[in-house]
């Protein structure tokens, strides 16, 4: 398992003071975290990149990718209805196929728990942490990247897609070939053609009838199911898409609209007065969400991080899929794409799903990233 490059423990505190800073609970999370629970809230597209282990415990462990959702998992059990902590750790994950980025790294961050008062400023005090942290390491030369998956659900929701397409589309949504064909799944009229009546037969059973003839059809054909989705969750998908299917159909002026939506990308107020005038030809108002952005842009510009830097892209997704709201990189032109320095957003929804309550907010830096070499 290759390390990321070692930082001057100088040049690494210097890192580590915003977040200091920020105060809030000393987190030790578990480097071990239950697999089934990673890919349930960071998506499947993840697994590739895990560290699988074997332990002697019945349900299979990885090492931990990042600490957000053992940082939550934490906040849980504490029974506590808020909470601000930081971290300072290892966190694991393959490096894409053909790529030497390092697979175990030090990683400072802070998450913060609870229902926000006021979330753009929630939001703009860890974007700009993280940009202090950043500058802290010497780098003349970043970029603060913004998106927000949840400007794309409203404007979803504004153009009154039906339900089924609006979920495929959404988790799609990082991944332009899934999501150019999800698109036109959505836009197609429905085929009557012959369906499989094994898939028939699954969506219309019950639940538990269900599992019992999928786990029926996996031992008639030889298969065991390693680490993938449960048959509740297979499911799942099959009813999902046999409602798209039957769900009305996009026209050609909708589907036009959704893909102006996802390609705009340039400076940050720009962009927003785009995406206003593409809800005004959907006669969709998307003012409050509009407005909320361009007070966070203010509140962050005047934490730090200048309005020059900035850019907003639309379909701008992180690789773990847990993030609804606002989100962000900071990223150097003398490292790759997908190699941020620094990154986070809010995820409100996820200590729900896990058993808690709404509302999170965080972000994190890579100090190994943070550092040119020879410095």
């Amino acid at each position: 398992m290759t390390t990321e490059r070692r930082v001057d423990p100088a040049r690494l505190a210097a890192i580590r003071a915003p977040f200091e800073a920020f105060g809030g609970e000393a987190l030790d999370a578990p480097v071990l975290q239950p697999l089934s629970r990673l890919l349930d809230v960071a998506g499947e597209a993840l697994r590739s990149r895990l560290f699988v282990v074997q332990s002697e415990q019945a349900e299979e462990q990885a090492l931990r990718p990042d600490f957000t959702v053992a940082a939550a998992m934490e906040h849980i059990r504490s029974g506590r209805a808020s909470g601000r902590y930081r971290y300072e750790g290892k966190a694991f994950i393959a490096a894409d196929r053909g790529s030497d980025t390092p697979t175990e790294f030090l990683q400072i961050g802070v998450e913060q728990f609870g229902v926000a008062s006021d979330p753009a400023s929630e939001d703009a005090e860890v974007v700009a942490l993280a940009w202090a942290a950043a500058k802290a390491g010497g780098r003349g030369d970043l970029t603060l990247r913004l998106g927000d998956p949840g400007l794309f659900s409203a404007f979803l929701d504004a153009l009154g897609v039906a339900e089924a397409h609006a979920k495929r589309l959404t988790r799609a949504f990082g991944r332009p070939g899934a999501f150019r064909a999800e698109l036109h799944l959505a836009e197609a009229a429905r085929e009557g053609g012959a369906r499989s009546r094994i898939a028939e037969q699954l969506v219309r059973a019950t639940e538990a009838e269900a599992e019992v003839l999928l786990q029926e059809i996996w031992r008639l054909s030889g298969i065991q199911p390693v680490g993938g989705r449960t048959a509740g969750e297979i499911i799942g998908r099959l009813r999902e898409r046999t409602q798209a299917e039957q769900a009305p159909r996009l026209t050609s002026a909708e589907t036009d609209l959704i893909t102006r939506f996802t390609d705009l990308d340039g400076e940050p107020g720009s962009v927003l007065d785009a995406v206003a005038a593409l809800g005004a030809d959907a006669g969709a108002d998307l003012d409050q969400g509009l407005q909320d952005w361009r007070r966070r842009l203010d509140l962050i510009a005047g934490s730090g991080a200048p309005l020059s830097a900035m850019r907003f892209t639309t379909r701008f997704v992180r690789p773990f899929g847990y993030y609804d709201g606002m989100l962000f990189e900071i990223v150097s032109p003398r490292l790759p794409e997908d190699e941020p320095i620094a990154g986070g957003g809010r995820y409100d929804r996820l200590p729900a799903h896990l058993g808690g309550a709404p509302g999170a907010v965080g972000c994190m830096i890579r100090p190994g990233r943070a550092v040119e070499a020879g410095q």
